[in-house]
């Protein structure tokens, strides 16, 4: 660890917090599962290897790619859908007709998860734009500035600096 040049943060199941990242990619696949399992909350197990394929497939901001490109240098493979008459065997295209079913209830779960987290952005977000000359307030966050007057500290400290131009 020490010649990769990796810092070792001990975890354990119990306290996965200490690691932000892993934190948030837990909650992705919570999401997705409960997305997958829905109403057959039971069958997790069963549906775990296709919430795994859609995260890694899925494109991420932070990568600007998808885990899979990013691991493997190469497009993931798709999935064809299944057309009827496609194969002979009729429990093939029993497993294959249910598939489609399960990917098309999928769909339908994110886009009904992402409307919702839409929603939920929308009800606090306001749009706010400022022009040049403008009289704005600033909130710093967790960083004192040196360059700032030297507020009160605890909970009576100010919220907001300024008016600055």
């Amino acid at each position: 660890m020490r010649l990769m040049g990796t810092k070792l943060h001990m975890t354990s199941a119990f306290h996965p917090q200490s690691d932000g990242q892993t934190e948030a990619a837990n909650r992705v696949i919570t999401m997705y599962l409960r997305c997958f399992t829905g109403d057959r909350p039971r069958q997790w197990l069963r549906w775990l290897p296709w919430a795994e394929y859609t995260y890694n497939t899925a494109y991420q901001t932070s990568l600007r790619d998808t885990p899979f490109r990013v691991v493997y240098g190469r497009d993931p493979p798709t999935i064809r859908s299944y057309e009827p008459g496609d194969t002979r065997v009729a429990a093939v295209a029993q497993t294959m007709a249910e598939r489609d079913e399960f990917l098309a209830d999928v769909r339908y779960r994110l886009e009904q998860a992402q409307a919702m987290q839409k929603l939920h952005y929308d009800r606090q977000h306001r749009h706010v734009s400022y022009a040049v000359g403008d009289w704005v307030l600033l909130r710093l966050r967790h960083r004192p500035v040196a360059s700032l007057p030297e507020a009160s500290t605890g909970k009576v400290k100010p919220r907001y600096f300024g008016p600055y131009c």
